[in-house]
């Protein structure tokens, strides 16, 4: 891999691309970037309060300019939240600035993964199963789109993952 190359990851939440992520960055030596992080880094505000108060078009906002952003920089890994992919500006940032990769995982481990975790505005519901089902079915096309590579996180830790993973990216340029 080329060292200036950055690598984004996309997918559904509770997939793993923060953790997955942060640990790749490490193997490669790379700054790890979360898009939500950053957000909420440069707002002062959490993401729930920015979907509370500003709603998901006000979010999509922030989020765009702040891909543009980190998608500029060389030699980093970005976590994306899920819905990322959702503009298709961003969808081009990704594609055309790193290699981009789908991190997937079936419905049930996204639900464990996921139950407790109350900073997920959209998994606020009363089915959180049937929201990842919805957004899943409506965001994978999209994840395809932009994806060099798709790799699947089912039943991986994060070190073992990231491990994986890295063989994969470096199998990419073979």
């Amino acid at each position: 891999m080329q060292k200036s190359q950055s690598i984004f990851l996309v997918g559904p939440m509770g997939v793993g691309k923060t953790t997955v992520g942060r640990h790749l960055a490490e193997l490669l030596g790379y700054d790890f970037y979360d898009s939500d992080r950053e957000i909420e880094n440069k707002s002062g505000a959490t993401i729930s309060w920015i979907f509370d108060v500003e709603g998901e078009a006000g979010f999509r906002k922030r989020e765009q300019a702040m891909i543009d952003e980190l998608t500029c920089m060389p030699s980093i890994v970005l976590a994306t939240g899920g819905g990322a992919v959702i503009k298709e500006i961003n969808r081009q940032h990704l594609k055309a600035r790193g290699i981009v990769v789908y991190l997937k995982a079936d419905v049930d481990e996204l639900v464990r993964r996921t139950e407790h975790d109350k900073g997920r505005p959209l998994l606020q519901t009363e089915n959180p199963r049937k929201k990842l089902e919805e957004l899943i079915a409506q965001r994978e096309p999209w994840y395809l789109e932009v994806a060099d590579l798709v790799f699947d996180t089912r039943h991986k830790s994060s070190h073992t993952a990231a491990r994986a993973l890295l063989s994969k990216l470096s199998a990419l340029e073979k």
